[in-house]
């Protein structure tokens, strides 16, 4: 019974092919397409409004150099929040719960954010392994420490999305089982419990943006280190 729970996080096939291409695909094919108007539908005016604001949110603290990766930041943040909301709905997938898929995003970003500091600023960049005023005994120490914590980024960046997600999706299959079980039995408890079910799932779609924008904005702060 418990082995069944993770079942809906294995990636599904259909006829040898995976269909974790098509879940990442599919958000995409569902934004709509400014039209060259200048009035335009209220769906398109929301979206453009929404991105207009998260991107000067984001960009904020950032220098001019930093401002070239906004459309990048900016896309990988529609993409996330898609992919997570569509994963919410009943009989999907969700490829973010994929440890994978998570770090084949975190991983190459975080290391051009290094690339970039090591190339234009190095000594900027190395001086964020040793802070100012470290007695001189501590020093190799601390360097070590500072570097390790540099290479973990990365994996902190997949994990907290991973697991955030895969936690939200066990609970609401868990406590969906429950009123399954309980309503024949004890109807007064099932449909308390559907009622837990329903504010966990307002809590997820909470959980789906957050961790999206979380995940973006800790990879602007580390580009904002070398930029």
């Amino acid at each position: 019974m418990m082995a069944s729970f993770f079942d809906q996080f294995a990636s599904p096939s259909f006829l040898g092919v995976p269909l974790i291409s098509v879940a990442i695909a599919l958000p995409w094919i569902l934004f709509p397409t400014p039209p060259a108007r200048w009035v335009n539908n209220r769906l398109i005016t929301l979206q453009t409004w929404s991105i207009n604001r998260f991107t000067n949110q984001l960009l904020l603290p950032l220098n001019v150099g930093g401002h070239k990766w906004a459309l990048l930041l900016t896309s990988l943040m529609v993409f996330l929040i898609s992919i997570n909301m569509l994963g919410l709905l009943p009989y999907t997938f969700t490829p973010t719960t994929q440890l994978s898929l998570n770090m084949g995003l975190a991983v190459p970003l975080w290391l051009a954010t290094v690339i970039i500091g090591m190339r234009y600023q190095p000594t900027v960049a190395l001086g964020h392994l040793l802070p100012e005023g470290t007695p001189l005994p501590l020093i190799p120490v601390l360097i070590i420490i500072e570097t390790i914590s540099l290479f973990i980024r990365p994996l902190a960046l997949g994990v907290r999305l991973t697991a955030n997600l895969t936690a939200g999706h066990l609970l609401i299959q868990l406590i969906a089982t429950a009123a399954f079980v309980l309503a024949p039995m004890m109807p007064a408890v099932a449909i308390l419990t559907a009622t837990v079910l329903f504010l966990l799932a307002l809590l997820e779609v909470a959980v789906a943006m957050i961790q999206a924008y979380v995940f973006v904005l800790l990879l602007s702060l580390y580009l904002q280190e070398n930029v």
